[in-house]
């Protein structure tokens, strides 16, 4: 089921590819942004700038953007190597044995989960409305949710369904 809405994010530590270490309770008193993301998946990949470009314009706000990469399977060379050519203006999280994706209930990459100043979740599924039809999104949720954060505002969507390649975890046989 994972991290429900309206209640404490369940905090992780996690570290980035330059050995930083990264703890959700540091964060406290800003909004955070958790993307499941992947160094393989396509759809992952096409969020990249969108991301990046959020990150920017939303860091002056006290927004945060933590990108989390859950993909067992993914070898470490390339997900160095995606990180590094990407250009991206975030941090990416490695979670091996993918423990934090099972403790939010991350299904895809890109899935987002949106944490309060409080430390409360707000919002968690997909970034907008695009789809395997829609290629070109009409509505943000993303960006709805956080703007209402940032206005002290209830979000006007709090759930919606993740779009994006599902999370690789490792099978117990």
């Amino acid at each position: 089921m994972g991290a429900q809405i309206h209640q404490p994010a369940p905090d992780f530590e996690l570290y980035d590819v330059e050995g930083r270490r990264h703890r959700l309770r540091d964060y406290r008193g800003r909004i955070v942004v958790v993307d499941f993301w992947s160094a393989e998946c396509p759809i992952s990949r096409d969020y990249d700038p969108y991301f990046s470009e959020f990150a920017e314009r939303f860091a002056a706000h006290g927004v945060v953007v933590l990108a989390v990469d859950s993909n067992t399977y993914e070898d470490e060379g390339v997900f160095h190597e995606a990180v590094r050519t990407r250009n991206l203006s975030f941090p990416v999280l490695r979670d091996k044995g993918n423990q934090v994706a099972d403790l939010y209930g991350a299904e895809t990459t890109p899935h987002v989960f949106v944490v309060d100043r409080e430390g409360l979740l707000r919002y968690r599924g997909h970034v907008d409305d695009r789809s395997w039809q829609q290629k070109h999104p009409t509505t943000d949720y993303l960006e709805q949710v956080v703007r209402a954060l940032l206005a002290g505002e209830e979000p006007p969507v709090t759930e919606r369904p993740p779009f994006g390649c599902t999370i690789n975890r490792a099978w117990d046989l």
